[in-house]
């Protein structure tokens, strides 16, 4: 076995925290907030450069306003909108500019729908005169502020709305909206979990037309949850969900043209069982943008439409083995030239491309991964981006010229670091954090990355953790089935090589993730330093299908799903166990979702191995989820029915020996509390023993008050009586 170091700056550290009072991690502060970090709240950069715009709560009023703040030296200079000056409207919780900066939309009494969808109350607060009105009494969704200002589009009801400042002219662009029928401007339920957009439609950049998409989910099938409450009879949530193999929405593109007042549909060409995840107008009020894909997801075409005569032309097409990722980096120079990301060399990278679709130049290169891209500087003609070049554990930003010339890391400190730059790119906050450092907020030079000021710090909570026993993450990688893994391992206080300790393992695993990585901890952390409290060795490793390292690693699993996942961790776990300080007769894995599915694979195919596992609102037959994700990994059933049945951990219980905690939210609208009940059944028939725990009323996360305290005191006490 061959274990290797990755770095060692975690010494010092060591020796910082020695010093303390070693006081042990508890659930209840773990859960109840006592380790979070400060954060900066979200902030918008203003078009001149020098402010920017900051949401704040006055804690004694309860009032929203929005200051304006000086890059360079951090004073408010502003207070450009409060609730309190406004009637009826005691705070608002969202903000967003128009493109001219002139009218601000405010959202209040935000209601969640899914993950990413909510509606709310909207106010519109004009700068200039100061005057703020209401878009609608009933809750809408999406408003968008035309760029110039004076008019925004909406959805109400599943249909199109467009409201004009100028004239007071409200105009409503469709009528067939239905709940489970029709939808219009926003996305259905699996476009917005897989596609991760909710806003289907976009402004023209003269502000004269509207490009929406339509789903027509009626022969969608639809998925029902039971929801309890506390009532004399629960109620029934009722969606359209397309689970693999089975129908998706039809979806069609529309321009509306608000100055003819007509709305056309837009014939893409002859594309049969498509998806459309991204529109886009272009620079050119005249030209839309549009992303086509398959139904495997292998094959995208960038298509060009004229507005004028809705004549669509192809202008790019990607093709890939096993699928094309969806991003949303396409941006538009002044001259309808674009930036695109791709995998096409085996490792993402930036490329620029005419407006006519003809490649100029790729941007970046080499064996790393392009990880965020964050814009373009036209000024300087610089693109600035983060990747993965300094290590697929950390992060870093760079900038680099047009023609690929001119690199420059701007970020100088190993861990995580990301970027928010203001909007001429003179200067950027970076957000930086490793394994032993929790979040810093600098304001850094954005041509030298010199830091120019220290925003703040969390210096308080490294104070309070200097009094607990942390136990830090050690780093490092490992060789199985001939490939090189990352690796973290954390290990008890007074850590003896001459003992035997149980190993506590935990993953991911699903295609393109990272849970091995350099940054600040997670809650989950603090519990892994509880349990190395208690006397687990707790480790991390992320297998073949995981990011950051390149395509073919990543799309290793394509087709097979929890195959080459599982030999990954059961084969890590044989070479830690077989180490002098580890009994190999007392290894334990967990996992969440995707993780939940490894975990229960794990102890089903490894019984020989894993002595216990724990699995959390896990897949456990792909049949059972969603088209846009299986299929992207699987193909449909109907194709694969291999790869489906022969990973799936239902068809496994037979190989269940040790011990297995199952964990689920009864209103799971993703990963659906019906996976837990299948499995549930196929163990009794099998006549197996296991436990389960089902959370009333809770979804994918598992969480609201006393929740996630409850589960975590029942798997660390699952974890104590089995391991």
């Amino acid at each position: 076995m061959k274990i290797t170091k990755l770095f060692f700056g975690i010494a010092l550290f060591i020796g910082f925290v020695a010093i303390g009072q070693n006081k042990t991690f508890e659930l209840n502060e773990i859960w109840g907030g006592a380790f979070s970090t400060e954060g900066l709240q979200s902030l918008h950069s203003m078009k001149n450069g020098t402010q920017y715009s900051v949401l704040e709560n006055d804690q004694l009023s309860g009032a929203s306003n929005i200051e304006l703040y000086n890059y360079d030296t951090g004073e408010k200079t502003k207070t450009l909108v409060s609730s309190s000056s406004i009637e009826g409207l005691k705070s608002f919780q969202g903000y967003s500019f128009s493109k001219d900066e002139s009218r601000i939309l405010l959202s209040s009494e935000i209601e969640q729908i899914y993950r990413r969808s909510y509606k709310a109350i909207y106010h519109i607060y004009d700068v200039p005169s100061n005057g703020v009105f209401k878009i609608s009494d009933k809750k809408i969704m999406s408003p968008m502020l035309s760029p110039d200002g004076n008019k925004v589009a909406y959805i109400m009801d599943n249909n199109v709305y467009m409201l004009n400042f100028v004239s007071g002219q409200e105009i409503q662009l469709t009528d067939d909206g239905k709940k489970n029928q029709i939808i219009n401007g926003i996305t259905d339920w699996v476009y917005e979990e897989e596609f991760s957009f909710v806003r289907a439609f976009d402004w023209s950049a003269d502000s004269n037309k509207v490009a929406f998409l339509r789903f027509d989910e009626r022969e969608v099938p639809e998925f029902s949850m039971d929801v309890y409450g506390k009532n004399l009879y629960q109620t029934q949530e009722v969606f359209k969900y397309p689970k693999a193999g089975e129908k998706n929405a039809k979806v069609s593109l529309f321009i509306a043209d608000i100055n003819a007042m007509t709305s056309d549909e837009v014939k893409l060409g002859d594309y049969k069982d498509f998806y459309i995840p991204r529109i886009k107008w272009t620079a050119n009020p005249d030209i839309l943008s549009v992303q086509v894909m398959n139904r495997h997801q292998n094959n995208l075409d960038l298509i060009f439409v004229d507005a004028k005569t809705k004549a669509p032309k192809v202008v790019l097409n990607e093709k890939d083995e096993a699928y094309i990722d969806i991003t949303d980096n396409l941006t538009f120079l002044e001259d309808n030239s674009f930036i695109w990301t791709s995998e096409k060399d085996g490792f993402n990278h930036i490329y620029h491309y005419s407006a006519t679709g003809e490649l100029i130049n790729q941007v970046t290169k080499g064996t790393w991964e392009v990880t965020d891209y964050y814009g373009y500087d036209k000024k300087n003609k610089r693109i600035l981006y983060q990747s993965v070049e300094n290590g697929n554990i950390n992060r870093d930003i760079y900038a680099i010229t047009l023609d690929g010339k001119d690199k420059k890391r701007l970020s100088a400190k190993e861990g995580f670091n990301d970027a928010e730059f203001s909007a001429d790119f003179s200067v950027y906050i970076n957000y930086f954090s490793n394994a032993t450092t929790p979040y810093e907020y600098t304001l850094n030079n954005g041509m030298t990355g010199k830091v120019v000021r220290e925003i703040k710090n969390n210096k308080e909570l490294s104070d309070k953790l200097a009094q607990y026993d942390v136990r830090p993450k050690e780093f490092s990688t490992i060789e199985v089935n001939g490939e090189t893994l990352n690796m973290w391992v954390i290990k008890p206080k007074d850590f003896d090589p001459k003992k035997k300790y149980p190993l506590f393992m935990f993953q991911y695993s699903g295609p393109g993730s990272q849970m091995v990585r350099n940054s600040w901890n997670t809650s989950n952390d603090y519990w892994y330093m509880m349990l190395a409290q208690q006397g687990y060795i707790i480790a991390c490793v992320d297998g073949k299908g995981t990011g950051l390292k390149g395509a073919k690693f990543k799309k290793a699993t394509q087709n097979d799903l929890g195959n080459l996942e599982v030999q990954d961790q059961i084969a890590a776990a044989k070479q830690l166990g077989a180490l002098d300080y580890i009994d190999g007769s007392r290894i334990g894995i967990w996992g969440w979702s995707y993780g939940g599915f490894m975990s229960s694979n794990c102890l089903f195919k490894g019984s020989d191995t894993f002595k216990m596992a724990i699995a959390v609102a896990p897949v456990t037959s792909w049949r059972f989820y969603d088209t846009i994700y299986t299929e992207r990994y699987l193909r449909t059933p109907q194709e694969n029915a291999k790869g489906y049945d022969t990973n799936s951990p239902i068809n496994f219980v037979d190989g269940l020996k040790g011990k297995f905690l199952l964990v689920h939210g009864s209103a799971d609208d993703n990963v659906h509390v019906q996976n837990t009940m299948q499995l549930v059944e196929a163990l009794v028939q099998a006549n197996k023993d296991f436990d389960w725990a089902v959370y009333p009323d809770k979804n994918h996360g598992i969480y609201g008050g006393n929740t996630r305290l409850h589960l975590y005191n029942k798997m660390t006490n699952f974890i104590k009586e089995n391991l």
